[in-house]
C-alpha cells in the first residue's frame, strides 16, 4: 500500500469495499479485482473511478497490485484494457491516471498506456502532504495512433 503509507486497517478495508459498491452503484464504474489466469489468485485492483482534481472530476485508470505482481506487466495489460473500455464503450473523451511523485512504476505504467503528465496537485492524506501528478489521454489521440486497438 505505498500509495497510501501503509497498510489499511480492517476499518478502513471495510470503507474500501463499501466505497467501490458505492461508485458502481453510482457511478457504473469501479475498480474491479485482476486475478492472474493460470493461478486464479487476486493479485490486484484495476479500474475506472471518478476521481476530483482541481477544478474538475475527471474518469480516472487507477491500478493497486500486489508487491509480487509488480514488474510483470499486468498493471498496464489491466490499465489498457481500461483505456479500451473507457473509449469504446462509455464514449469518454479523455482518461486520466493520478499518480503520486514518488510512484516512478506507476507513472510508467501511465506512460506504457499512452499517457502524458498534464499537471500536479497537492493532496493531504493521514495528515500526509502528498504530490500527485496528473497524467491524460484523449480518445482523438489514441485513435490516431494506432496502438492499443
Amino acid at each position: 500500500m505505498h500509495a497510501y503509507e501503509g497498510a489499511f486497517s480492517n476499518e478502513e478495508v471495510q470503507a474500501w469495499l463499501d466505497q467501490q459498491i458505492t461508485r458502481y452503484q453510482k457511478d457504473g464504474v469501479g475498480l474491479y479485482a485482476v486475478i492472474q489466469k493460470d493461478t486464479g489468485v487476486m493479485i490486484g485492483q484495476c479500474g475506472l473511478t471518478i476521481q476530483k482534481i482541481p477544478d474538475q472530476e475527471v474518469l480516472e485508470i487507477g491500478y493497486l497490485f500486489q508487491k509480487e505482481a509488480w514488474h510483470q506487466g499486468y498493471a498496464t495489460e489491466a490499465a489498457k484494457a481500461c483505456k479500451k473500455y473507457a473509449f469504446q464503450v462509455l464514449k469518454a473523451e479523455e482518461v486520466f491516471s493520478i499518480i503520486r511523485d514518488s510512484n516512478l512504476p506507476s507513472q510508467n505504467v501511465a506512460k506504457r498506456n499512452g499517457m502524458t503528465p498534464k499537471g500536479s496537485f497537492i493532496k493531504y492524506y493521514r495528515g500526509i502532504r502528498m504530490p500527485h501528478y496528473i497524467f491524460s489521454v484523449k480518445r482523438d489521440d489514441w485513435e490516431n495512433s494506432g496502438v492499443d486497438k
